[in-house]
């Protein structure tokens, strides 16, 4: 049976097995656990859900775009999420390597029982923050920044809370839990 892992990766850990340098990787976080691998990337400067496995096809499945699974992420911004700013994001923004497809964009709250980031992000006392949530089905390296940056909201978080129908939970950084795989030939 093919395992299948979430883990809330915490900010500064490298999304793979092996060290480059000294900062922490996935193993430092699912030690105990062999054979298993991530189901796509989250950036070093990225925090929140990635998913482990040890299937190859679930994997390919998980990661690819033909799929459809939504990813979804907080993303606490430097400036005002302006229904405008919103409205470019969901109909898809111009990028150096092209334009992105629409993504799912709003403003909300902090959401509820966040974990302090350490480091603390910057804070610019003459400039607001604010949160969003971004949900997108591509997934281009760095993605969600580059987006917020072009239309005027650069990023200072970004926490990715679902996978398709995967989420975070109440997991702490640094936790992972064991779910059921979905079966083979059954949609992730």
């Amino acid at each position: 049976m093919p395992r299948l892992l979430l883990l809330n990766k915490p900010f500064g850990t490298i999304c793979q097995f092996s060290r480059e340098g000294d900062k922490p990787t996935l193993k430092d976080w699912v030690a105990d656990v062999s054979r298993v691998y991530p189901a796509g990337r989250l950036d070093t400067d990225s925090e929140g859900l990635v998913l482990l496995t040890d299937d190859g096809i679930l994997q390919a499945r998980i990661q690819d775009p033909r799929h459809k699974l939504d990813k979804a992420y907080w993303v606490q911004v430097e400036g005002e999420a302006t229904p405008e700013a919103l409205s470019k994001l969901s109909k898809g923004v111009e990028l150096s390597d092209g334009l992105t497809l629409p993504a799912k964009a709003r403003a909300l709250d902090e959401p509820g029982g966040l974990w302090p980031r350490d480091p603390p992000i910057r804070v610019r006392k003459a400039i607001p923050t604010s949160w969003i949530e971004v949900v997108l089905r591509e997934g281009r390296n760095r993605q969600v920044r580059r987006m917020t940056a072009a239309v005027g909201l650069p990023t200072l978080r970004l926490i990715r809370h679902r996978i398709g129908d995967w989420h975070l939970g109440d997991l702490a950084p640094g936790q992972w839990r064991e779910v059921p795989a979905p079966l083979p030939g059954k949609r992730p």
